[in-house]
């Protein structure tokens, strides 16, 4: 079941297999249904999941009762609120399932205990992190700076998978916009 993971993490890190054997005692497996939940909103976050099948979403709900998506993750792909699981409080997302899927997870004390039996698992965390980091600056000068349309052409370019996998109204609602404004952006572009 973990070979995805692995593969993901020998992709990122040197990994011996005494390290594989290591990190796999920490590690467990979890299979939930499209449209379950994997963390509900005022619960606390108590694991970080890694997708070896099917697919995610992370979303709040606003006081109308709108959502608002915040990430996405398919397979290869970590999700987890992290402040929530690295805090202890309560999380402000839901994680639900959009497809069936397969997930590896570390729960909290794992992953503590993880990150200091293993240097290259520590080192592989922080650049997760550090990359999760990243990639968020990047999204939030993408939403002040560029036009939706450019925005949507950035996702198309960089995770086509999305946008091949993922109903429209959840991509409308990750790009802030609303579905039908989606829907003339993408005749648009068909149009060029």
């Amino acid at each position: 079941m973990y070979e995805v993971y692995f593969r993901h993490l020998a992709k990122k890190m040197p990994l011996t297999a005494d390290d594989q054997a290591l990190i796999q005692r920490f590690l467990s497996v979890k299979k939930i249904r499209k449209k379950q939940y994997l963390l509900q909103e005022g619960d606390v976050c108590k694991v970080i999941a890694f997708v070896e099948k099917g697919a995610l979403r992370s979303y709040t709900v606003d006081g109308e009762g709108k959502e608002h998506i915040l990430q996405f993750a398919l397979e290869g792909w970590f999700i987890a609120d992290l402040y929530s699981f690295l805090t202890g409080e309560e999380s402000s997302y839901n994680i639900e399932a959009i497809d069936d899927s397969e997930l590896v997870l570390i729960n909290q004390s794992a992953y503590k205990e993880l990150l200091q039996r293993s240097p290259c698992y520590q080192t592989y965390m922080l650049d997760l992190i550090t990359g999760a980091y990243i990639a968020l600056q990047k999204r939030l000068n993408a939403t002040v700076s560029l036009s939706p349309e450019e925005r949507y052409q950035d996702l198309i370019a960089l995770y086509p998978d999305i946008v091949q996998r993922v109903p429209q109204h959840m991509i409308a609602s990750y790009m802030g916009l609303t579905p039908e404004t989606l829907s003339r952006i993408r005749r648009r572009i068909a149009e060029n």
